[in-house]
């Protein structure tokens, strides 16, 4: 198997658990205003917890897609002419950042209905 469908298949199953707990918290949301935080609607928490979870686990899939699209090809690249090394892992690097613009709006999401 090579490395890059490894690498695809853990950042899906990374994104698979970002799902579950995401689904987890959103089941385990307070039904009824009483035990909820003041200033936030229980449905409404209910749909930023599975917007979170979707921002997560779709970009952090759109990453291993393209992290394994990318390094592959850098491999192929770096076999041939080892000195594009240093560019290719910069574009390696800008796949990956993928996933963490995903992080980071899930987290503003979280921000956003926690206070």
């Amino acid at each position: 198997m090579k490395a890059s469908t490894v690498l695809s298949f853990a950042t899906l199953a990374l994104a698979g658990m970002v799902a579950i707990v995401a689904t987890v918290l959103l089941i385990a949301t307070p039904a009824d205003a009483a035990q909820a935080p003041a200033a936030v609607d229980p449905g409404v928490a209910r749909w930023a917890f599975a917007a979170a979870a979707a921002a997560a686990a779709l970009s952090a899939a759109a990453a291993g897609y393209a992290v394994a699209q990318v390094g592959s090809a850098a491999v192929g690249a770096i076999a041939e002419k080892p000195e594009l090394f240093g560019r290719l892992l910069i574009l390696v690097g800008l796949a990956e950042g993928i996933a963490i613009y995903g992080l980071i709006v899930a987290v503003l999401i979280f921000n956003r209905i926690g206070g």
